[in-house]
């Protein structure tokens, strides 16, 4: 069985990091999502429990994937794991330097962990998750940006804190 595993901070998840995982999810028998709380990240509009759950949420129709909460290193989860490869979007040129970069360090921590770099859709090219907490702060529609299963739990979390 391969395993694979992607990874972020998924503040929130994005239409377009569920693209990506769908894509994996196509290439791998099984596929573990790793939710990193990443304290360097400012800004953070949901907890890590929040996060876990929403993108629990937003994969639950994909039966090959699972999702966790980690707060070590990443080539740790996948060695954990067994995965042999970890799955990443790109969307620039300056995404591929960053993840050109950590896939060197997660080779050196765990030689044999291959890194795979999937090309964002044309669709979601522009997409992050600091333009999504911009658009659920200024009570934009949400649906062109986030997993529809999701949005009625963002709008609850969002009113649970404003609250």
């Amino acid at each position: 069985m391969t395993t694979a595993i992607c990874s972020g901070s998924f503040d929130p998840i994005t239409l377009g990091h569920l693209d990506i995982i769908r894509r994996a999810a196509a290439c791998f028998d099984r596929v573990c999502v790793c939710v990193s709380p990443n304290a360097e990240k400012k800004n953070q509009m949901f907890t890590p429990e929040e996060k876990l759950l929403l993108v629990r949420t937003a994969v639950a129709d994909l039966p090959n994937v699972e999702a966790e909460l980690w707060p070590g290193l990443l080539a740790d989860f996948a060695v954990d794991h067994g995965a042999t490869a970890i799955v990443r979007g790109v969307r620039n040129t300056s995404d591929f330097d960053v993840e050109y970069q950590l896939a060197l360090i997660n080779q050196d921590i765990h030689p044999g962990l291959e890194t795979m770099l999937l090309p964002a859709s044309a669709a979601y090219q522009h997409f992050s998750s600091s333009m999504a907490r911009e658009m659920i702060r200024y009570g934009q529609p949400l649906e062109a940006y986030l997993p529809a299963s999701i949005i009625p739990m963002v709008r609850d979390f969002i009113e649970k804190k404003e609250g």
